[in-house]
């Protein structure tokens, strides 16, 4: 098997609310949309993000149909995140969870879209001295 593209597909009451959330404080632009859909990405992310309207016609499997995307998180590693923690805080987006590092050396936060999906900013460092 070769793997020639990677998607991440997230049910949303309101797509374009996600889609304009994305562009605006995480740089994503959109590559294609149509009704109850858009499709965005980024050169370096190596992914793209999708946005489906919850119960959209087209769903498949019918049995997630009405599902949506809570309790998710879109995580992505970023050289400096005390920078982008600023920039964020400075843009206004909705800080869920202030920066803070774990002992095995995880410095992350968390923001919060729209529709309640979680982007969490990730950057690996020295464990904390105990």
């Amino acid at each position: 098997m070769q793997i020639t593209r990677s998607a991440v597909s997230l049910n949303v009451d309101d797509v374009l609310a996600s889609a304009e959330f994305v562009k605006k404080h995480f740089g994503f632009t959109e590559d294609m949309a149509a009704d109850g859909f858009v499709s965005l990405s980024r050169r370096d992310a190596g992914f793209n993000l999708i946005f489906l309207r919850t119960g959209l016609a087209s769903f498949k499997p019918e049995s997630m149909k009405g599902r949506r995307a809570d309790g998710l998180l879109v995580a992505f590693v970023v050289d400096d995140v005390d920078r982008e923690y600023a920039r964020l805080r400075a843009e206004g987006a909705p800080i869920v969870t202030p920066i803070e590092t774990e002992a095995w050396g995880e410095r992350y936060f968390q923001v919060q879209d729209p529709n309640g999906v979680i982007l969490q900013l990730v950057q690996w460092v020295d464990p904390p001295q105990a």
